[in-house]
């Protein structure tokens, strides 16, 4: 039988959980119904989460923009594909091979640590990536700087191999003839896969959302990714809001400029809300292991 007081707990604990809840959905509803506002109502009325007035007229006019913004789709997913495919194994295998004795072992994870607190600022890296790796105006210039290298997440594979692979596992499979990286392909990745998922999904979320290193390194709008094109068409609604402010060829009351930027919001998050769900299960396990000190 459940107590009294612990009933009133959970009563408790039900109530705090479905205000974090919707603290965390509302947001996105209203996001959601204020890009389906027509431009005037949102104005006047401000936003709601039921339309006032309905209006697709935000993203109608996104759809003129449909060949850029789909091309930077396939370009934001390609780099997000590749760019966390590559973290993953170089992460994962830097983790795995700061959890064996190996010589230098120290040093090594001291450098990973070191790189935790201080870099070395943006202007040097900006030239080392553009006069040494010569990625300016490539797609690599959207992967790369992402890639070298995370140590937050180097520090929460390392800790979760530490604590969640059972040695004896691993001697035995060594016994048995396996080498480091059949150990570490056949029994070390398939055991993590909390932690490969959630690394995956911050970095994935880190790639998708990224806006800097196109305004950085690219100059040539066709490589330029979902973000770096929304943010584009922000601009563009901005020039065009100027402009009609001074009646030069532009209606202003045609022009859905504050609604455009919610469809553009929407635009944006849509494909990662979508992804999450998949990866939520190992997200609290991984984070939760991985953060356990080795």
């Amino acid at each position: 039988m459940v107590g009294k007081s612990e009933r009133h707990t959970q009563i408790a604990a039900h109530i705090v959980m479905i205000f974090l809840c919707l603290c965390a959905v509302l947001p996105f509803i209203l996001l959601l119904a204020a890009s389906l506002t027509e431009e005037s109502a949102a104005i006047n009325y401000g936003f709601n989460f039921i339309p006032r007035v309905f209006s697709l007229d935000a993203y109608a006019y996104l759809v003129n923009q449909a060949p850029m913004i789909l091309r930077a789709y396939g370009i934001t997913i390609l780099v997000t594909v590749v760019g966390t495919l590559v973290s993953l194994i170089i992460t994962s295998m830097l983790g795995y091979g700061i959890t064996k004795n190996i010589p230098g072992k120290r040093a090594l994870n001291f450098y990973v640590i070191f790189t935790m607190l201080f870099n070395g600022g943006l202007v040097p890296t900006y030239l080392i990536y553009t006069k040494y790796f010569h990625i300016a105006n490539t797609l690599w210039a959207l992967i790369i700087p992402g890639l070298l290298l995370n140590a937050f997440n180097v520090m929460l594979v390392r800790n979760y191999f530490s604590s969640s692979i059972p040695d004896a596992l691993i001697e035995s499979a060594m016994l048995d003839g396996a080498g480091e990286f059949a150990v570490f392909r056949q029994i070390v990745i398939p055991l993590s896969k909390p932690i490969i998922a959630t690394i995956g999904l911050m970095t994935a979320l880190g790639y998708w959302n990224d806006w800097t290193n196109g305004l950085y390194y690219l100059d040539d709008t066709s490589l330029y990714s979902i973000q770096n094109v929304l943010n584009a068409i922000d601009k563009n609604i901005t020039v065009l809001s100027s402009m009609a402010s001074s009646n030069i060829s532009v209606n202003k009351a045609e022009l859905p400029m504050v609604t455009a930027r919610m469809a553009i919001a929407v635009i944006g998050i849509v494909p990662i809300l979508c992804a999450y769900p998949f990866f939520q299960r190992y997200f609290v396990k991984g984070i939760t292991m991985g953060a356990v000190k080795g």
